[in-house]
């Protein structure tokens, strides 16, 4: 059992890079080969569409990227922090979503992913790997998966196969 532990407390400790973005003044940490690709919002202006649905109100627009289509969360929003002017998106690699962010601080390497002390607790356990220390400042590390559950991803593509349904009804009729 001990040997258990302190072999995944390596696998835990081992140096990564992450990109340091911020949030209405909040900074968190994203490990960068979760991220497939960064753009400004402007942009996106083009290839943005308008997501009008109300279940899941932290995502509002879905872009299109190597014929896949990716739920755009607002990070704001998600975290329950004050509204802001996102200039940028994440666009994440193996999971079907994008995150508006305030700004990129700069990429960094980190030396360890510490577990969450048992203060975090509910969905915060799911949004955050862990915490990192850097230049004396202890940064929430993201889990990727945690910006959409599973039934949002479902309910998201629910709504999204109802508006394209509507649309091809509509195109029909006119």
């Amino acid at each position: 059992m001990a040997a258990e532990h302190t072999s995944r407390s390596a696998r835990e400790r081992r140096p990564e890079t992450v990109i340091l973005f911020l949030v209405a003044n909040q900074m968190f940490a994203i490990a960068a080969q979760s991220v497939q690709e960064i753009r400004s919002t402007d942009s996106l202006a083009g290839s943005a569409v308008e997501f009008d649905q109300a279940e899941v109100p932290k995502v509002r627009h879905t872009i299109e990227r190597n014929r896949k289509t990716y739920y755009i969360v607002n990070a704001g929003a998600h975290f329950g922090l004050p509204v802001t002017r996102p200039t940028l998106v994440l666009i994440l690699r193996n999971i079907r979503a994008a995150v508006l962010v305030d700004r990129i601080e700069r990429m960094a390497e980190i030396s360890a992913v510490y577990a969450l002390p048992q203060a975090f607790a509910g969905d915060e356990r799911r949004w955050y790997r862990g915490l990192a220390y850097l230049d004396d400042t202890i940064i929430p590390v993201i889990d990727p998966a945690g910006f959409l559950t599973t039934a949002e991803f479902q309910q998201l593509d629910r709504t999204a196969r109802a508006a394209s349904q509507h649309e091809l009804e509509t195109a029909a009729q006119g």
